[in-house]
């Protein structure tokens, strides 16, 4: 079976419109991604993923997750890289399953940084705890 063709064509990095280097693409392969929902999943990828979402969608990120593992396990780079690809691509595709973009992911990377991994770490803990516990009493 022939797999969609996802590669896109070069633009700019920085087209003014996203400020993030990064952007450009994934809005692109995110837009190419919402054009082939409800398409035939006889002949497109990514539209049999979506007709069988979330439950197909979330087994290949399991896949690719695992993948991505063993090629850093194996320390090669090329596969690095390539496996990397693959799980965020699918990412994407579960994102748009459930109706959202990158660009929020990225909005929510760029709201994170500059916060230590630890501080942001018991920040949510303490969300979470406030969540089910309730407020504190003074």
């Amino acid at each position: 079976m022939q797999r969609d063709s996802w590669r896109l064509p070069r633009t700019p990095v920085n087209t003014g419109k996203h400020p993030r280097p990064t952007d450009p693409v994934l809005t692109r392969l995110a837009d190419v991604i919402d054009a082939r929902r409800g398409g035939d999943p006889g002949k497109s990828y990514v539209a049999r993923l979506l007709a069988q979402a979330p439950d197909a969608v979330l087994k290949k990120i399991g896949e690719e997750a695992t993948e991505t593992v063993m090629a850093a396990k194996d320390a090669d780079p090329a596969r690095i890289v390539s496996e990397t690809a693959d799980l965020w691509f699918h990412c994407l595709v579960m994102l748009a399953h459930f109706g959202l973009r990158p660009e929020q992911v990225l909005d929510e990377l760029e709201r994170r940084a500059g916060t230590s991994g630890l501080e942001e770490k018991a920040l949510r803990k303490a969300l979470e705890r406030e969540r089910t516990d309730g407020p504190e009493k003074e």
